[in-house]
């Protein structure tokens, strides 16, 4: 049973990557990644510390940190989660709301956080490079 249910998710999930729609998945990662390059130069030039390692291991800033990356990506989330809803209706004929979820924070958040504290560590190395 439960065999079944985990292949029905992870073809369904799939699917998704050459199905209707399926460009989604290079712009919403794109917005993401473009969203925290700028959000990176900020923090780096406000000399803030690198967001998701902060953010994990900060307990006082970890509530900053999650404010500042969701003001970010809140509406790009909502997106990504709007139209995996509609391509669930339109292609499943029927709604996953814990998949709709996974297939939204892959495309919005995870490209974010991954890139955000990068972009801000080598902006910050290149200002600390001798002979600037």
């Amino acid at each position: 049973m439960i065999d079944e249910i985990l292949t029905r998710v992870w073809d369904q999930l799939v699917g998704r990557l050459s199905g209707p729609m399926s460009l989604r998945f290079v712009i919403q990662p794109a917005v993401a990644v473009t969203l925290a390059i700028r959000a990176g130069v900020r923090d780096a030039h406000a000399d803030r510390p690198r967001y998701l390692w902060t953010a994990i291991t900060d307990a006082r800033q970890r509530r900053a940190m999650h404010l500042s990356g969701w003001r970010d990506v809140c509406r790009l989330f909502a997106i990504a989660t709007s139209l995996d809803v509609l391509y669930q209706i339109d292609v499943l004929r029927f709604f996953y709301p814990l998949q709709a979820l996974a297939v939204a924070c892959t495309l919005a958040i995870v490209p974010y956080v991954t890139i955000r504290g990068l972009v801000a560590y080598l902006v910050a190395a290149q200002g600390r490079r001798p002979g600037r």
